[in-house]
């Protein structure tokens, strides 16, 4: 390379290193393109048949026993006849007086449009055999109550400790009679397993969700001593596998709705498990070709929940826009709170429609078919 050359070489170099200095300076934070796509927007106002919300919050569990997340109840039925939502499960219930509450709130008070999910105290393992006896008189009593089923957190894998420190994962043989006491009474269990794999990655430039968790630093799980995300998954394909006669619902698109093949393999497994969509529609859009043949396959096995809290229309209106129409590269939501990326319509038939909106819930969750 001639002197010439070579001199204009580096002053290209030394251009396109101040270029990037300068980009480097503009938060990402504050980047939002506006996409010059020009495309079909159908604006879905009510779901197309009446649907169920099969994962919600509407108590006092997540605001720490504060206020109801629902704080008017008229209000919010209204919200649901706008939209054709025909029930909502409420996720809240806890136990004891807590779950009475939630009970006399919603489902006692208006029947047939509300479905509250028990909890359990899974302290009490720290009391031994004793304690685990305790809890299957939770289930027991939850189910005479009135109660519609069983919701299972994080915390079993992620934070509940035993008397020796060790983490207590889903399948621990100590819980298999709560497990079991379950499916005795009817009760489908409700499982959140583990977070987004994502949480459990370095929190580096190759984290999709690196935004999120800059924002929300506490919600990655990476260095913490806790089982990956994949020892998670399998801890709660053994519990499904381990109580045939319990019907499970995998919350979240069973944990990983990044990996539908994984998915599509547990519902192949076991008989009793069925997964709800609960705020994954950033996960399920963005592989619409891949989230339309996964809901075709088991359309009896997928159930639709919007995880929507405190309960948002126009949140819950995009999600019938995925699920009913067939737009292309939408925003899923105000801000890419998620990662950056848009969604498309799975464009759901009406048969499929009609079985993940409404008629697999009612089969799963016997307190919406009374």
């Amino acid at each position: 390379m001639d002197l010439n050359r070579l001199r204009s070489a580096g002053g290209r170099r030394a251009r396109d290193l101040a270029a990037r200095a300068r980009l480097n300076t503009h938060r990402l934070a504050t980047y939002r393109p506006r996409s010059e796509l020009v495309l079909a927007s159908t604006q879905v106002q009510r779901a197309a048949v009446p649907a169920v919300d099969v994962h919600n919050h509407l108590g006092r569990w997540l605001t720490g026993g504060r206020a109801w997340l629902a704080d008017d109840v008229g209000a919010l039925l209204a919200t649901m006849d706008e939209l054709n939502l025909a029930a909502v499960v409420n996720l809240d219930g806890r136990f004891g007086d807590e779950l009475e509450r939630n009970l006399d709130r919603y489902d006692r008070a208006h029947p047939g449009r509300f479905a509250t999910f028990a909890h359990v105290d899974w302290s009490l393992l720290l009391q031994g055999p004793s304690g685990v006896a305790a809890m299957v008189e939770q289930v027991r009593a939850a189910a005479r109550a009135g109660a519609g089923g069983l919701k299972v957190w994080k915390d079993l894998g992620l934070l509940l400790r035993d008397e020796r420190g060790r983490l207590v994962r889903p399948d621990d043989e100590r819980l298999g009679d709560v497990f079991e006491a379950a499916g005795e009474q009817g009760l489908p269990v409700l499982v959140h397993v583990g977070d987004p794999p994502a949480f459990f990655r370095p929190v580096d430039r190759r984290n999709e969700r690196l935004e999120e968790l800059t924002l929300h630093p506490d919600w990655s799980w990476h260095g913490r001593g806790v089982p990956s995300h994949e020892q998670l998954q399998e801890s709660f394909d053994r519990l499904v596998g381990a109580h045939p006669g319990t019907t499970f619902i995998g919350a979240h698109v069973a944990g990983w709705a990044e990996n539908l093949q994984w998915v599509s393999q547990a519902l192949d497994r076991h008989p009793n498990l069925v997964v709800d969509t609960g705020a994954r529609l950033a996960e399920l859009g963005r592989q619409p070709r891949a989230a339309t043949a996964f809901v075709a396959r088991h359309a009896d096995r997928v159930l639709w929940g919007s995880d929507s809290f405190p309960f948002d229309a126009e949140a819950v209106r995009r999600w019938f826009r995925v699920l009913e129409t067939a737009d292309e590269a939408f925003e899923y939501g105000p801000e890419p709170d998620q990662g950056r990326w848009t969604v498309s319509g799975l464009a759901l038939s009406p048969e499929q429609l009609s079985a993940v909106y409404r008629d697999n819930a009612r089969r799963v969750v016997p307190a919406l078919a009374r």
